[in-house]
C-alpha cells in the first residue's frame, strides 16, 4: 500500500486535477539498475565537454518550453505564472553555468610536495548513482540545483520529486531525455517512503540529497547513515532580517517585505521571516512595513493544509500575546498577507518556520541585541542585514549564524554563489563551485618516479 498519492491538486480551487500512479517495486529495481548502467558506461567514460554540451541543451529545452513549465508549476502549488516563468529562467542559468564551468571545477589540480621525488594531483571523478529529493515549493530550481553538477560531474540521478508535483517531475524527465541524455541517466522515480529507504540502502546508489523539511532531513539522514553514504541537506529556515540604520525607509520596508513574500508567498526556506528592528527606527518602520503587507491580494498557499498549519500558527501566536495586523481570514489556501509584533524572544512562536505570507518583527536596543534575536533560533539558513555603518555591517555578518548573510539587499543569489546552512538548516552546499565538489571522489595519484 503506498504511503503517498502522485496527484496534481489545484490549490486555487482544491481541484483534482490528475493522478499519477506510484512505482511499483520492480519498476524501482529497473530505475536503480538504469542509472546504475549509464553511470558505468556514460558516466565514468564520457567526457565533460559532452556533458557540458547535454546540460547546455537542458538550459535551452527550458527557455524554449517556459511557458508550458510555468502552467504545470501555477497549477501543482499555485505559484503566480510571472514567478514560475522566472523560476523557470533562472534554473535555464543554472545548468548553463555547469556548462560553461565544468571542465575548470573538475580539472586536476597539481598539489606541490613538501619532500621526496615525483610528482602529486587530486583528481575529482564521479561516485555513482545519486538520489535527489526534491520539494515542491520550487520545482524547476531545485532540481537544478541537484542535477546540473552532479551530472556535469559524470554522476547519474534518480529524482523523486515532491507528490504534489508528479507533472513537473515527468516534465523535466522528458526534458532531459529530449536534450540527450542517455536511458538510465535522469530517471523519475514516483516512489513511496519505504521505496526511497530502499534506494538509499543500495549498493549501487552512492548518495542522497535532500530538500526539505527537518523532520524529512532527520529521517533520510538516519537511513544515509545506517548505511554510510554521503548525505547533503537543504532543510528549513528562519531568516532574520536585521534593520539597524537606513537613509532609505521605504527602500528598506519594500526589501524586508520582498524577503518576506517574493516569489513563492512566504514558501521558501530563505524568506526573511523575522524582521529585527532597532528601536531609534522601530515605529516608522513598523508603521510602513505594515501598511506595504496588510492589504496586498491573498495568495494561494501551495495547499489547504499548509494554509491551515500557518492559520494554527499565527492563532497560536494570538493567544501567547503577539498582536495580528491583517484585514482578512484564511479561505481555504488562500491567505492573507499578514504581521505578527509584540512576540517574546524565546518564545514557542519565535522558535517556528512560519510558512507563508506572515512577518514576525521584534523590536532590538542595540548591535548586540539584534545579534542574539538573530541567533536565537535552531535554524541557520540565510540573513539580511540592513545598515548604513560599514563596520557594522561588517560586525554583525561575522557573528551571525547562518550559512548566507546579504548586506543591503535581499535575494541577492546566483548560479555561482554557494547556497546552503547551518545548524537546524542542514550540511553540505550548493550551487557554484562548492556544489560540484559534494558527489565527486576526491582521488590522490601520487607519482614516485
Amino acid at each position: 500500500m503506498s504511503d503517498v498519492k502522485y496527484a496534481v491538486i489545484d490549490p486555487s480551487d482544491g481541484r483534482l486535477v490528475s493522478e499519477y500512479p506510484t512505482h511499483t517495486d520492480e519498476e524501482i529495481s529497473r530505475a536503480v539498475g538504469s542509472a546504475n548502467e549509464a553511470f558505468r558506461s556514460w558516466g565514468r567514460h564520457g567526457s565533460v565537454v559532452e556533458r557540458a554540451e547535454l546540460l547546455r541543451k537542458v538550459a535551452t529545452l527550458h527557455v524554449e518550453r517556459r511557458d508550458q513549465f510555468a502552467a504545470i508549476i501555477s497549477r501543482e502549488m499555485g505559484k503566480a505564472v510571472e514567478s514560475a516563468l522566472f523560476e523557470i529562467d533562472f534554473s535555464a542559468s543554472i545548468y548553463a553555468y555547469y556548462a560553461d564551468n565544468a571542465a575548470a571545477f573538475l580539472a586536476d589540480q597539481d598539489l606541490p610536495l613538501m619532500g621526496g621525488e615525483g610528482t602529486a594531483l587530486l583528481r575529482r571523478e564521479p561516485l555513482g548513482v545519486l538520489l535527489g529529493i526534491m520539494p515542491w515549493n520550487f520545482p524547476a530550481y531545485q532540481v537544478a540545483r541537484f542535477a546540473a553538477p552532479h551530472l556535469a560531474a559524470g554522476n547519474t540521478v534518480l529524482l523523486k520529486h515532491a507528490p504534489q508535483c508528479p507533472e513537473s517531475a515527468s516534465f523535466l524527465e522528458t526534458v532531459f531525455r529530449d536534450a540527450g541524455f542517455p536511458p538510465g541517466a535522469y530517471v523519475n522515480v514516483y516512489a513511496t517512503n519505504a521505496q526511497v529507504e530502499t534506494i538509499i540502502a543500495d549498493s549501487r546508489v552512492q548518495g542522497v540529497s535532500l530538500t526539505g523539511s527537518e523532520r524529512a532531513g532527520s529521517a533520510v539522514a538516519e537511513i544515509a547513515g545506517r548505511h554510510l553514504k554521503k548525505v547533503v541537506l537543504e532543510l528549513g529556515g528562519s531568516d532574520p532580517v536585521i534593520v539597524l540604520s537606513t537613509d532609505d525607509m521605504d527602500a528598506t520596508v519594500e526589501d524586508a517585505a520582498q524577503a518576506r513574500v517574493a516569489g513563492n508567498a512566504g514558501q521558501a526556506c530563505n524568506a526573511g521571516k523575522r524582521v529585527i528592528v532597532h528601536e531609534s527606527i522601530y515605529d516608522e518602520f513598523v508603521e510602513k512595513f505594515t501598511a506595504r503587507m496588510v492589504g496586498a491580494p491573498a495568495v494561494p498557499l501551495s495547499s489547504q493544509a499548509a494554509a491551515e498549519r500557518l492559520e494554527q500558527q499565527v492563532n497560536d501566536a494570538v493567544a501567547q500575546g503577539a498582536q495580528l495586523a491583517a484585514d482578512s481570514e484564511r479561505q481555504g489556501a488562500w491567505y492573507p498577507t499578514s504581521v505578527l509584533t509584540g512576540i517574546e524572544v524565546g518564545s514557542a512562536t519565535s522558535q517556528e518556520e512560519l510558512f507563508g505570507p506572515v512577518a514576525m518583527v521584534f523590536k532590538v536596543g542595540s548591535e548586540d541585541e539584534a545579534i542574539v534575536v538573530a541567533n536565537d533560533t535552531p535554524y541557520g539558513l540565510g540573513s539580511y542585514v540592513f545598515t548604513t555603518d560599514r563596520e557594522q555591517a561588517r560586525r554583525v555578518a561575522e557573528q551571525i549564524d547562518a550559512g548566507m548573510v546579504i548586506i543591503n539587499g535581499v535575494y541577492a543569489t546566483g548560479a555561482e554563489l554557494p547556497f546552503g546552512g547551518v545548524k537546524r538548516s542542514g550540511y553540505g552546499r550548493e550551487l557554484g563551485p562548492l556544489g560540484i565538489d559534494e558527489f565527486v571522489n576526491k582521488k590522490l595519484i601520487r607519482t614516485v618516479r
